[in-house]
């Protein structure tokens, strides 16, 4: 049985990424991302993807002016991992919170990423994916994030959002340091996702100092 029929026998693919998926000439996210495809079903993940964890990091009521009145809706912001190299970030509106959760979490999961992991910290070099494999910035509104390769047992040094968003990737030791309006929990979260796929875009051997 393909990974295809354990997620779901009712999708009928839209895409042809989802028809190879299907048909089983895909059958890990690794090659996707490695044949340069763009996910836009969230079957697909599911698919590849089966055990992802998921966790809510914001929740704000949003009001909007029209016509007829105000207009308030949910916006949730959503977190996808399966703490080993893969995690997504996905923003979604209903007027009921538990649709603004489900339509972030499909968000999530479409926005699916890789992080390239490693030890680039000069203090541990045990050649293991514990961290960061060179420093990585990451910008989104005012809010700026540097992550910086830790030693083994480190842990996260960074507040509870950023921390989270960083867990859910796979790294588990690293220092942070970040500018700006950091209270803002949508700019955080995507200032720290940002750096995170620096990893995985800017990664040569010229930046590798594990």
């Amino acid at each position: 049985m393909s990974n295809y029929e354990k997620t779901s026998e009712s999708w009928s693919p839209r895409t042809r990424l989802g028809r190879w998926v299907q048909e089983g000439r895909i059958t890990s996210i690794d090659e996707v991302f490695n044949q340069g495809h763009k996910i836009q079903e969230v079957e697909i993940v599911d698919a590849l993807l089966p055990n992802l964890d998921q966790e809510v990091l914001d929740i704000n009521l949003v009001q909007k002016q029209t016509d007829a009145g105000e207009k308030s809706r949910f916006k949730a912001l959503v977190i996808v991992g399966n703490f080993d190299g893969y995690f997504g970030i996905g923003v979604g509106k209903a007027k009921q919170v538990r649709a603004a959760i489900q339509k972030a979490n499909i968000n999530a999961k479409l926005n699916i990423v890789p992080v390239k992991r490693g030890c680039g910290s000069w203090e541990c070099g045990c050649g293991e994916s514990h961290s960061v494999p060179f420093k990585v910035k990451g910008k989104c509104g005012s809010v700026v994030i540097e992550l910086i390769p830790g030693p083994r047992g480190l842990g996260i040094i960074a507040n509870d959002l950023a921390k989270t968003v960083i867990r859910f990737s796979g790294i588990t030791d690293c220092w942070t340091r970040s500018l700006g309006s950091t209270r803002t929990a949508p700019s955080l979260a995507f200032a720290t996702s940002n750096a995170l796929k620096n990893t995985y875009r800017i990664l040569t051997p010229k930046n590798w100092t594990g």
